[in-house]
């Protein structure tokens, strides 16, 4: 320690000493004995950080764009909007469709029902069993409808066994089961009093619009 505050010494009264060196800024000799120097290198550091910071902002962002979303649908499915295990279903069906674009849902119980534009299917026809109708226009029902929609959002496994015999005939029977006996087991009245009160509300609510006269 002794030798080098003796050389540090020496080159300072040198320094000071020769004309030839006054033209040189003293501080190219301080970072020898001041730590000035640290604070501009932490300065870079935080500026690195910032950068850094900035780009992984960017990339949230971007992450957070929604996806493009497909156009083009090639079925539609209707649904009672007013049965809660139906819509249990439907929600599940409409969370795998945001990334398909397969499907487009049709929900018979809204005022705005036309069967015009649902090749000629009233609510009470649908009422009765699941509809689905292909973008050629081709009407599917039953356990049918299920597999062709199921197989449109990436998860035609579930249903790809009711294609072979004798297994199909049993799912179609257990569905048709439970298409007529759906009203009672969500505590729903009779379809002839469903259709009685859906008469009286489009009366009361629709007006003169297209679908208060279908």
């Amino acid at each position: 320690m002794a030798t080098r505050g003796a050389a540090a010494a020496f080159v300072i009264w040198k320094h000071r000493n020769n004309p030839s060196l006054r033209s040189i800024s003293s501080h190219h000799f301080y970072p020898i004995f001041k730590p000035q120097i640290i604070p501009k290198g932490c300065r870079y550091q935080i500026r690195a950080i910032q950068g850094e910071s900035v780009d992984r902002g960017t990339q949230s962002k971007n992450n957070d764009e929604p996806k493009p979303k497909p156009e083009n649908w090639k079925i539609k499915m209707l649904y009672d909007g007013d049965c809660p295990l139906c819509m249990r279903e439907v929600n599940m069906l409409k969370e795998r469709n945001e990334e398909y674009g397969t499907i487009k849902f049709v929900d018979i119980s809204s005022n705005d029902y036309s069967p015009q534009e649902n090749q000629g299917l009233d609510y009470k026809t649908v009422m009765g069993q699941i509809h689905a109708i292909q973008s050629e226009g081709n009407v599917v029902t039953g356990v049918e409808a299920f597999r062709k929609l199921y197989e449109l959002v990436g998860l035609g496994w579930v249903y790809s066994i009711t294609k072979f015999e004798p297994i199909g005939k049993v799912a179609d029977a257990v569905y048709d089961f439970w298409a007529k006996y759906r009203l009672q087991v969500t505590g729903r009245p009779p379809i002839e009093a469903i259709l009685e009160a859906r008469k009286k509300n489009k009366v009361e609510t629709c007006g003169n619009s297209k679908a208060c006269k279908t």
